[in-house]
């Protein structure tokens, strides 16, 4: 019978995304790997391949439409010997209840459960129940057919594990079982949740009410794209559950400009020019490798703590800003990490970063010293245990260890710490280790 495509979830936090543009058209035959789709996320816009071959029978949602639902089904694929007229209006009313045009998006969530493979299942002639949830909210990703031949038999789907692509509960999982044979959920899985985490975050005031305040005053209202919400989601969530203490210190710079300059003139027949920033993202994954009780994330009911240093970097872009992700930073050239960061930041840019170039690590580093910003206190960015704001390197007046009064190029740093993951001492040793890692800059080639 004919198979649904469906949309995917091309990141964990992927709820919904729009169909930027077809191309393919129904009629047209497609093998594995050929690119049918380009779909935005909140992050990127990314190509969609077949996995298998078949010939596009019908185009259930058109190009351009937003807010189209992770598991909804966008197109049906017509296998050898099946044709249009198989075809029905399943797949159509399905694509439509689950696929709204221009729907405002919902905001994205850290418990979504990436779609299986390419997101396609079975279709058939009787409407499929809605997606079913897990005891702890995340989604269960079955076909339609598998959803509703479970409703039939009154199974419990998360208690179903999955044999398609990426753990998917296909037809064949649940044909064989009887609401007897599914397995029992366990107490753990049926304890309702506490009150605490019942407990909804206190809303602002209503978008009327913050409107009415502005009446007869001229303003230009901005529609949330997908990066944006998921910024305002993501960062009020930080603020909220993530309990942020603040480190700082001040660092001496003239050493290492003096070292770069050195550097650069060497390096200048190779096309290579190293920044700052370049010497900050060593001198930080250094030093999480000196103090690797630091280079750890917050998993929810326990830490993980990291082997290699994978350093995020916040780069701007127009709407957002981007993480992507340097990994095995401490085992890189430095010239190495300037050229991968130049590339990174190119493509981010461009909104060209695959998902597992700006997901992970275990520590960020934002620096805001180009525009001139002497000292900021920046957000971590879950689940990273810490993030390093970094200032403008000025002319200060200093008194040398001999109490002599002297000008020195100064930094200012401030590290904001996730105190779940990282005590107060232990967050002191990695701060003065990323200090002492720049101020001797060149022990950072040894």
């Amino acid at each position: 019978m004919p198979t649904e495509i469906l949309m995917p979830a091309l990141s964990p936090t992927m709820e919904e995304g729009t169909l930027a543009k077809w191309l393919v058209k129904e009629g047209d035959t497609v093998s594995s790997g050929d690119v049918m789709c380009e779909i935005e996320t909140d992050k990127a816009t990314m190509e969609f391949e077949a996995v298998d071959e078949g010939v596009i029978g019908k185009i259930l949602v058109a190009e351009g439409t937003e807010g189209v639902k992770v598991n909804a089904a966008i197109a049906v694929l017509l296998e050898e010997g099946e044709s249009a007229d198989d075809i029905g209006e399943t797949a159509e009313s399905d694509g439509k209840a689950e696929a709204p045009s221009n729907a405002a998006p919902a905001e994205a969530s850290d418990q979504t459960a990436p779609a299986s493979g390419y997101g396609r299942g079975e279709t058939d002639a009787t409407p499929a129940p809605a997606a079913p949830s897990a005891a702890d909210g995340s989604r269960i990703f079955a076909t339609p057919l598998a959803r509703r031949i479970a409703a039939d038999k009154g199974l419990d789907l998360s208690q179903v594990k999955g044999s398609g692509p990426h753990g998917r509960i296909i037809k064949a999982d649940v044909e064989g079982l009887s609401k007897t044979d599914a397995p029992k959920k366990s107490a753990t899985a049926a304890a309702p949740a506490s009150d605490a985490a019942k407990a909804a975050a206190p809303a602002g005031p209503a978008t009327d009410t913050i409107v009415k305040m502005y009446e007869g005053r001229e303003y230009e209202e901005i529609k949330l794209d997908g990066m944006r919400k998921t910024i305002a989601a993501r960062l009020t969530e930080a603020k909220q559950t993530v309990p942020h203490f603040y480190l700082r210190r001040d660092i001496q710079l003239d050493a290492l400009m003096a070292f770069r300059s050195q550097l650069n003139k060497q390096l200048e027949p190779r096309g290579v020019k190293l920044s700052v920033n370049d010497f900050i993202i060593k001198a930080c994954a250094l030093a999480l490798q000196q103090v690797p009780d630091a280079n750890s994330v917050w998993a929810g009911d326990r830490t993980l703590k990291l082997k290699p240093s994978d350093v995020a970097v916040a780069v701007a872009i127009e709407g957002g800003l981007f993480t992507p992700v340097l990994k095995d930073a401490e085992m890189k050239s430095l010239s190495a990490l300037s050229a991968e960061m130049k590339d990174l930041a190119t493509r981010a840019r461009d909104r060209k970063l695959a998902p597992h170039e700006y997901q992970g690590g275990s520590f960020a580093i934002s620096n805001l010293g180009m525009f001139g910003i002497d000292n900021f206190d920046a957000v971590i960015n879950p689940p990273h245990g810490a993030i390093l704001a970094v200032g403008a390197g000025v002319k200060k007046p200093i008194v040398g260890k001999d109490g002599e009064l002297s000008v020195a190029t100064v930094m200012s740093v401030t590290l904001s710490v996730d105190h779940r993951v990282i005590d107060g001492a232990v967050g002191a040793e990695l701060l003065n280790a990323i200090k002492d890692n720049l101020e001797a800059p060149m022990t950072m080639l040894a």
